[in-house]
């Protein structure tokens, strides 16, 4: 996969993209209910790729433990609220996005184990508050791999800046969620950055369109 196709473009602020796969309908996982049956091959070449680029790996602390997440080279920023995070992922070099008022004996041992908690926005997270974090630490180049409720976050607040979406060629039913869902129904406009054909995998990159 050409790197340059990927590539970030050079700008002053955090640059939030998505990575996702779905089947033809929008399903955002198989009927297993895991997504890394769906885009094969070319599908996880883009996603090694797309962490290679990145600064920081954002994802949903429940996306991380249906999809068995592992340590990564990049740093790794799991989202929760409730910090409900899977033991094999607590340890130095990981960060956990939260709410200020998030339990304090949660956080307490989350540290103790040498994890970094980012606490921002009361109920709710405060998600231009992260960013700003982010561009503290340097991290401008930002991936996030999900889950849907998470997209969806990001998606109300107009914070997502790209969106690489890999369309696998099955068609299913079922009760299988979207890329992304929120409470508030919410259109912004995209524009196409590419569309490249692998077999009958299609791989594609959409930018926000800000004008």
């Amino acid at each position: 996969m050409d790197p340059d196709l990927y590539a970030y473009p050079e700008t002053d602020r955090p640059w939030l993209r998505t990575n996702f796969v779905s089947t033809v309908d929008g399903a955002a996982h198989d009927v297993s209910g895991v997504t890394d049956s769906l885009g094969g091959e070319a599908d996880r070449e883009v996603f090694q790729l797309l962490r290679r680029l990145a600064d920081v790996v954002m994802v949903g602390a429940g996306t991380a433990r249906i999809e068995k997440y592992r340590s990564v080279s990049t740093p790794l920023a799991l989202v929760s609220r409730r910090l409900d995070i899977h033991e094999r992922l607590v340890g130095p070099g990981l960060f956990v996005i939260t709410t200020t008022d998030a339990a304090s004996d949660r956080v307490e041992t989350l540290q103790a184990a040498g994890v970094e908690v980012i606490a921002h926005g009361e109920i709710e997270i405060d998600w231009p508050a992260v960013l700003d974090d982010f561009q503290s630490r340097g991290w401008r180049r930002i991936l996030c791999e999900g889950g849907p409720t998470l997209h969806g976050d990001l998606v109300t607040h107009d914070l997502v800046d790209e969106v690489c979406l890999t369309i696998a060629p099955m068609l299913t039913s079922g009760d299988a969620p979207r890329i992304a869902h929120s409470r508030l129904p919410v259109a912004h406009g995209m524009t196409l950055g590419h569309a490249v054909p692998v077999g009958d995998v299609l791989l594609t990159r959409w930018v926000r369109d800000r004008t």
